[in-house]
Formats: C-alpha cells, structure tokens, sequence
C-alpha cells in the first residue's frame, strides 16, 4: 500500500505542528498538513492534533479551536473509528470537543513546568500505544501551565474500570492530575490525548533523554497498514 497518511492541524497560535509532521515522517508515514480553516480531512488515515497556545489560550485552552471549521468535520470522523491523538494542547481541544471525558486545569501550584517527565504506560491496546507494553515506564518531555487533569467522581472511576487511563506519572506528578493521569483514551481506543510530548522524543540529534517517543508513531502506523 501507498504510505499512510497522517494529517498534522495546525491552529493560529500552534507551535508544534513541524515536530509533529518530522515525527509522522520518521516512522515512515506521510504528514498532510490540514489548517483550521479546512473544511475536509484530505482523505487522511489518522489525524495529530499537535501542541501549543492555540488562539493564545483565550477563555479557556482549546476553548476556541474545538469550533474550527477543521473540527466540524474531525469530530464526527473520530466518532467514527478515524485515530486521533491529541499532545498537550491537543489533548485540550480534545476534552472541549468533548472527544475524551475531563479537563485541563491550571497546574497545581500555578506554575509552568517544563522538564523530562517519566510515565507508565496503563493501556497498550489503543490505536496509539500497541508498541508499547502495559506496565512499561518510559520518559516524555512535558511544557505546560495547564495540565492538570480533573474530572468528576464518576467519570474517573469510570476511566479506571474500564482500563482508559492510557498513561500514568511516575517519578512525582508535574502539575497536580488526579489519580496522577498523564493520558487518556476514548471507549474504542482511537481516540488518545496525553499532555506529555512524544513528538520531542524521537530522535537522538534533539539531546532528548529518551527516543521513547517513536512508539506513538509506530504503533498507528502499524494500525493503519495492517487495518
């Protein structure tokens, strides 16, 4: 078959948008660039809301993108079966977009954190994680004034029933998440948002403490040729 495709959506305000498509080509897919303003999907086979400040932040963190024309479409696509991750300011869109349960909160303490963080991985079975195995601790970059992960008492024993904390803090929890959650995914396992940044994981030329990264990649690619 032809390369996978996997569309990066960049938003006004995303910084992470090229990281992510050297991510997607590394493993051997092809990135497609999408902006927020499309009204398609171009036909891709995985989509990668990357990270940054997109719209500055204003209301609330991805407040403002989950009404992009770009989402109108997406959002009923991911309902669908379409795979999607979504990194630090894409796990944000995707909690407003009301793609995976919860929110992104003010880090406890209140302040910025940027800094290598380890996590373990809970859930090794969705579109994202299957080249991982569960139990296995790797370490990711975090950067973020707002990732503390919160969400009601119900829901959190639901995600935790049902196997959909999909990434965990180990190491000591950088901004406060409940239940220590570095990542989630949706019901069928398509759906993923971490606040954690595979993308800066890849390759050793970065001075990344790890290349733990390039399992996120490998695993939809992997998905996405074998579907």
């Amino acid at each position: 078959m032809n390369a996978a495709r996997v569309g990066v959506v960049t938003f006004p305000g995303t910084l992470d948008d090229q990281d992510a498509a050297r991510a997607v080509r590394l493993a051997g897919a092809e990135p497609v660039p999408l902006w927020h303003a499309d009204h398609d999907l171009k036909g891709v086979d995985a989509v990668f809301l990357p990270g940054g400040f997109s719209y500055g932040d204003y209301l609330r963190c991805g407040a403002i993108s989950r009404f992009s024309p770009l989402m109108d479409e997406l959002i009923p696509a991911a309902r669908a079966g379409l795979p999607v991750l979504g990194t630090c300011n894409g796990f944000q869109i995707l909690c407003e977009a009301h793609l995976l349960p919860g929110a992104l909160t003010r880090n406890g303490g209140l302040h910025y954190i940027c800094r290598d963080q380890g996590i373990r991985v809970e859930n090794a079975d969705t579109a994202w994680t299957s080249d991982f195995e569960a139990g296995q601790e790797i370490v990711l970059p975090v950067k973020h004034g707002e990732g503390r992960y919160v969400a009601d008492t119900e829901t959190l024993a639901a995600l935790e029933r049902d196997g959909r904390v999909v990434f965990r803090y180990v190491g000591g929890n950088p901004n406060g998440s409940l239940n220590d959650i570095a990542g989630i995914t949706n019901e069928a396992g398509n759906v993923v948002g971490l606040m954690p940044h595979p993308e800066h994981a890849v390759e050793e030329l970065t001075g990344a403490p790890s290349v733990d990264g390039r399992g996120f990649f490998t695993s939809i690619l992997k998905r996405l040729v074998n579907a």
